[in-house]
């Protein structure tokens, strides 16, 4: 989809909102079409706990690896019947504004890809208020330095993350991968309904459990990272996804239109996809069709079909 550019330089639109039409903004069940918000939080859980439930009591799965040495770095990994270890591998990152949401609900998407012989990740990461967001952004890291270390001969890591967590698998476009030992055989990047400018969530009241100061929404702001890089990407073919869906607000809309122009600017393969008539919730929960358009997207990309 070919999305007009905006001047970059031009003051935020978010900058002239009130208080109150932020946090309208930047809360994504006020958006729902079809559910009121409590019932839509609901269904979320449930299918999430479900389709995780499902993941788990087949064959072929790892529960709660380790990958460093906090309590809530740990990982699912979940294969295909060919436990091959030359696969390719999703990672997924969850949603929850930094502080909710766990692997253990999760694992939405886990049947429609092992079934197509696609090995599934799902991340754990410490949350706020015990986890800051650089915490949060060096776990992830070191979760991909670990799946490529244990899997080194894989066929490629593509990351995926919702929400929140599509902020955090952004925030791998420029990461220093040499401390963590392993540069990882990235091949694809699924970025669903994302924040990728964090200076808004500091005046709504998501920020009292993250405690973001403007230096810290800096740092790790996807958006500020990639317009400030003087490197070019290192796989200039590696395909970068930024999604949003028809009933997230208008700000996700923006944030995403945005991240989508500087990817682009900065010489990434960046694709922009709005899906229609979906919200901020099923647009992930839908990912335990094997049909819906996105499952079908992910596939594609993976088995480079046309």
């Amino acid at each position: 989809m070919d999305v007009t550019g905006e001047n970059p330089g031009r003051e935020a639109s978010w900058k002239k909102m009130s208080k109150e039409e932020l946090e309208i903004q930047y809360s994504p069940s006020g958006w729902v079409v079809r559910r009121g918000a409590e019932e839509t939080l609901r269904t979320y859980s449930q299918i999430g706990d479900e389709a995780t439930k499902r993941a788990q009591a087949a064959r072929g799965s790892l529960l709660h690896v380790p990958y460093g040495d906090r309590e809530r770095e740990r990982l699912d990994i979940y294969f295909p019947e060919d436990e091959s270890e030359a696969l390719p591998f999703f990672v997924f990152f969850h949603g929850g504004y930094w502080q909710s949401g766990s692997k253990d609900s999760s694992a939405f998407m886990v049947s429609p890809l092992t079934a197509q012989g696609v090995a599934v990740v799902v991340v754990s990461y410490d949350i706020a208020p015990k986890g800051t967001l650089d915490q949060m952004v060096d776990q992830v890291t070191q979760s991909i330095a670990f799946v490529q270390k244990r899997y080194p001969c894989n066929e490629g890591i593509y990351l995926c993350g919702h929400s929140a967590g599509a902020h955090l698998a952004a925030m791998m476009l420029l990461a220093n991968w040499t401390k963590h030992g392993a540069t990882p055989n990235l091949k694809g990047f699924f970025l669903v309904s994302g924040i990728y400018d964090l200076e808004p969530i500091m005046h709504i009241p998501e920020n009292e459990a993250l405690l973001m100061t403007l230096e810290d929404a800096q740092r790790n702001s996807p958006q500020r990272c990639l317009e400030v890089a003087l490197t070019q990407p290192v796989d200039a073919a590696c395909p970068v996804l930024v999604i949003v869906g028809q009933h997230d607000s208008p700000e996700y809309h923006r944030q995403s239109r945005e991240f989508y122009q500087a990817l682009r600017r900065g010489g990434w393969k960046a694709s922009f996809e709005e899906l229609d008539d979906l919200d901020h919730f099923e647009i992930i929960w839908n990912l335990t069709q094997k049909d819906y358009v996105l499952t079908q997207m992910i596939l594609k990309t993976i088995f480079q079909e046309s």
